[in-house]
């Protein structure tokens, strides 16, 4: 069960935000508290996890308020902003669920984190991250402090940069008998979302300090590149980011519970539980876009993929996570109505890398929008096909047509395909805009051996097309 934190923060110990160690420390070689979860997956707990939604306060401020990278890294904002103005481009990491639940899985965790931390040392001044961005499923199982300080805090303790974070269904589902104040998402909050910068008990001896985003969802304001964060709740499968009742997408909706399994295909859930913050959040974000004729790059990042693969006909073939279509058409919707797309849809949750391009007539133009999941940064990595009654599925090849999969009626979609995927390897990404490009780059990290070669699309923003 959930540990009962011993302080919320401890006394700041800086008067500036802190990301590193300084000198780099040897990793470590296994847990401090081993996570002992398993026993919790009850076949009640089990039911749950495709039942159970969690609330969440309204981000601080106004829906159209920016977090600026600069207020992130303190005094030294500055200069880090003028420094990424010199290059005239911005690098940064995007990681999805990288924590770890047994030994047998710590290691990989480990060389993850060391690989993304390398990667920033390594890089020269002008091509060097500013930040990273988690895309949720920090911390498995369920959130709990005590894995805090194993699951993030040592794997990136030598990582000298702001890390974001957008909660993960691991990083909010509740447990039954949960104390009071143990609850993940209060958690998270305590170490994402702080007022301040300050050590909290999680990070134990460690000196990296909370963060002060202002919400679990918020958006990222840096050089060249706006990152759209949204927190889709805490079920296993579908990503939730409003209600979706009437009142939340203003079409009628009969409210059914949705089943383990249930491919949403049929019927639609509404889930009331869930506050609607972040439509109109979503709607002002857009509407500032447009409004000011933003011309830098724009993605969306969210846990749960709209799109995970699945053979066509569905069945026992796909992997062990589905698509969220009434996710993605809450947020086709605020698109439409507002005028503007984003350049990139990157998440997590499925522990693998897919890249997909949809194809849309939009606002009069062709766009074709790639949508990226990376959630394979040390958790686990799943094959993207299940075997069925024991025989292995053949995997899809590269650029295949699965418009089958977008099922969404809001825009107008012309074509999904499945560009690239790497089930074998963890990975993270490396993202760098431009006042031109946007281009995002997996990069595998093996078990042993040597690494795949990277996969990379570049969008042009101003045609809004990738390549």
């Amino acid at each position: 069960m959930p540990r009962k934190p011993k302080a919320p923060v401890l006394q700041p110990l800086f008067a500036e935000p802190v990301f590193a160690e300084g000198v780099p420390t040897p990793d470590p070689s296994q847990f401090t508290v081993t996570p002992d979860d398993s026993k919790d997956y009850t076949s009640q707990v089990n039911a749950l996890l495709y039942t159970e939604v969690v609330s969440f306060p309204q981000a601080s401020g106004k829906p159209g308020d920016l977090f600026p990278l600069e207020t992130a890294w303190g005094p030294n904002g500055a200069a880090v902003i003028q420094s990424i103005n010199t290059a005239q481009s911005i690098t940064f990491h995007m990681i999805g669920d990288s924590g770890a639940t047994a030994q047998s899985t710590f290691p990989a965790m480990i060389k993850v984190s060391d690989a993304v931390t390398h990667d920033f040392h390594s890089a020269s001044a002008a091509n060097r991250p500013s930040f990273l961005f988690h895309l949720g499923d920090l911390v498995y199982n369920f959130g709990e402090s005590a894995y805090y300080y194993d699951q993030f805090y040592e794997p990136f303790r030598d990582y000298p940069a702001p890390i974001f974070a957008i909660p993960g269904n691991h990083d909010s589902f509740v447990l039954p008998k949960t104390p009071k104040g143990s609850e993940p998402l209060t958690i998270f909050k305590r170490n994402f979302c702080s007022a301040t910068p300050g050590v909290t008990v999680e990070a134990g001896s460690l000196h990296r300090t909370s963060m002060t985003q202002p919400g679990v969802y918020f958006a990222l304001d840096a050089p060249y590149v706006r990152i759209i964060g949204l927190f889709s709740n805490a079920l296993e499968d579908p990503g939730v980011i409003s209600s979706q009742t009437s009142s939340s997408t203003g079409k009628s909706k009969k409210a059914v519970k949705r089943k383990k399994g249930d491919k949403a295909t049929g019927g639609n859930p509404s889930w009331p539980a869930v506050p609607d913050y972040q439509l109109a959040f979503l709607t002002a974000q857009l509407q500032s876009i447009k409004s000011t004729n933003y011309q830098g790059a724009v993605i969306l990042a969210v846990h749960h993929p709209p799109f995970i693969y699945s053979p066509p006909g569905g069945g026992s073939g796909g992997g062990t996570h589905y698509g969220s279509p009434l996710m993605l058409a809450d947020i086709d919707t605020i698109c439409k109505n507002v005028g503007v797309y984003p350049h990139a849809v990157i998440s997590g949750h499925a522990h693998n890398y897919q890249r997909y391009t949809r194809k849309l007539q939009f606002d009069g133009r062709s766009y074709s929008v790639p949508f990226v999941i990376c959630g394979d940064g040390g958790h686990n990595v799943n094959t993207l096909v299940k075997s069925s009654f024991g025989k292995p599925t053949a995997e899809p090849g590269d650029n295949i047509d699965v418009s089958y999969m977008d099922s969404g009626k809001i825009v107008q979609s012309t074509g999904l395909t499945f560009n690239k995927h790497d089930d074998q390897n963890s990975g993270f990404l490396r993202v760098q805009a431009t006042a031109t490009y946007l281009t995002l780059t997996f990069n595998p990290v093996p078990k042993s051996g040597t690494a795949a070669k990277p996969d990379s699309v570049t969008v042009n923003l101003a045609a809004h097309t990738a390549a």
